[in-house]
């Protein structure tokens, strides 16, 4: 089957629905035609106001708007590549990338002195130009963007993705979660990384219509666009479904009817806490993916037809591959742990400057994970191997300390480190960090409770209260900020 790139499929929706809404911005609503001839036009100006050409490098402060579409997409046509990040990324890191990507173009994102910044109000007044017929778009192989990772155990990578790459990403997901041309779903996530991007790819490569939020923080904005615009489907982090709820209630079960779909990914959920969504909406399908920037949405799990395994993160999505590996680079036996590795069109083929070798074994991208299989394919993570704590020679993974202590208490939050044995006997032992919120426990009871229901040796040595753990925007610990 010829490969179709996602700007060939959006081109597309404009010739077969041109009046089609595509994107609602504030009170702005942008059709499937307008939407084509802005990316075109966008295409045009970037080529022979800002001389962007083929191979070239655009970093994009990754706004909630439509001017970010149309340059993201734009940059592809150009045959270019994106960088999309954060808008409010620290200079110093910033400056580490731009070193990285050399880039021709820095849209939305600010540095002193810097002739290549500009703001996206460069593009508001574009003179819109016919979009012609023949059109030459990406190939399958030639780069579209580069991610970086957000580096919860060290440094972030630059991850390389192809148009197939990201092509293949949307079809998996869009296989998987149903997604047609007519829903209608509300965009709230963060866009700098693959979970928010990859729903503006899912929703416009099926003539879908897109509702653009800034943030889940205002919710008065948010439940009015549920009812405003019908919303259908609505993709979120666990982080932010506890920020829901907390601030209203089961508020947003009010729209269960409407809601065909929600996607969760990005961080841990509890099966308690999957149990709970599931009442609320009995009629909508809850999607729950697994995987990384390098390898979008490799997994998934769909809360009513795997209820009896919550525990997973799920069964290898469509046209994915997921083997279990041990060090020595031998696919396990059932379960069996070992390190969780990907094969699929959607993988990266590898990172800005890193030796791909040290990344795969063969044709499976190593994730730095470690899990198991059971015998009907469904995936349960462990933990990082980055992460691991060696006590005395015995490995464990901090989840599995942080699962039992949410056990204990739901209202705890806690995150676990290896530290230098005080005794100096042990080489490592576990230190906790736990936030109260709210919880009248105390470490002697959190103690007693582990003691009962974990190995000696996984037991923390240092407790410590702290007021937040330091976590990404999607909700990930970063580790590296407690040590």
């Amino acid at each position: 089957m010829p490969f179709v790139s996602l700007e060939e499929k959006i081109f597309d929706w404009a010739l077969r629905t041109p009046e089609k809404v595509a994107l609602i911005d504030k009170k702005k609503t942008i059709s499937y035609q307008e939407l084509a001839h802005n990316v075109w036009s966008t295409k045009e100006r970037l080529e022979k106001e800002f001389s962007l050409d083929k191979g070239d490098c655009i970093l994009l402060a990754a706004n909630k708007n439509v001017h970010f579409i149309y340059t993201y997409f734009a940059t592809h046509l150009i045959g270019a590549k994106v960088v999309p990040l954060d808008e409010q990324i620290q200079a110093e890191k910033l400056r580490a990338i731009i070193q990285k990507t050399s880039p021709k173009l820095i849209v939305g994102l600010r540095l002193e002195n810097d002739s290549k910044c500009f703001d996206f109000s460069v593009f508001e007044e574009i003179e819109l130009t016919e979009v012609p017929e023949n059109i030459a778009f990406p190939e399958a192989d030639s780069p579209a963007d580069i991610l970086f990772t957000t580096g919860t155990t060290g440094d972030s990578k630059g991850v390389v993705l192809t148009h197939g790459n990201i092509a293949s990403s949307a079809s998996n997901i869009n296989t998987f979660i149903q997604n047609n041309n007519r829903d209608i779903e509300l965009l709230a996530l963060p866009i700098s990384h693959s979970f928010g991007l990859g729903r503006i790819k899912c929703v416009l490569s099926v003539g879908g219509t897109l509702v653009l939020l800034g943030s889940i923080v205002n919710m008065k904005r948010m439940f009015r666009a549920f009812e405003e615009h019908k919303i259908t489907g609505f993709g979120m982090v666990p982080a932010s479904w506890e920020y829901i709820q907390k601030m209203s209630g089961n508020r947003l079960a009010d729209f269960a009817p409407q809601l065909k779909y929600i996607e969760l990914g990005s961080a841990y959920m509890s099966p308690e806490d999957k149990k709970a969504m599931l009442e609320l909406f009995p009629e909508t399908r809850i999607c729950m993916h697994y995987g990384l920037t390098e390898a979008s949405r490799s997994t998934f799990l769909e809360f009513s037809v795997d209820r009896t395994h919550l525990q997973s993160v799920g069964k290898a999505s469509p046209n994915v591959e997921i083997t279990i590996i041990d060090e020595s680079g031998k696919k396990v036996d059932l379960q069996k742990e070992g390190e969780i590795c990907v094969r699929g069109e959607h993988v990266t083929k590898g990172y800005l400057d890193l030796p791909k070798a040290d990344f795969f074994y063969g044709k499976h991208f190593r994730t730095g994970d470690i899990g198991s299989m059971d015998s009907e394919g469904y995936v349960y993570l462990k933990g990082r191997y980055k992460e691991i704590i060696n006590v005395g020679g015995k490995k464990l993974s901090p989840f599995e300390v942080e699962t039992k202590i949410k056990e204990l208490d739901p209202a705890l939050e806690s995150a676990c480190i290896g530290i230098k044995d005080p005794e100096g006997v042990l080489g490592e032992v576990v230190k906790v960090f736990v936030v109260k919120n709210g919880s009248m426990r105390t470490f002697e009871e959190i103690k007693e409770y582990l003691k009962a229901h974990l190995e000696s040796y996984k037991v923390p040595v240092v407790f410590e209260w702290i007021k937040e753990i330091p976590k990404t925007k999607s909700g990930k610990i970063q580790r590296q900020k407690l040590a």
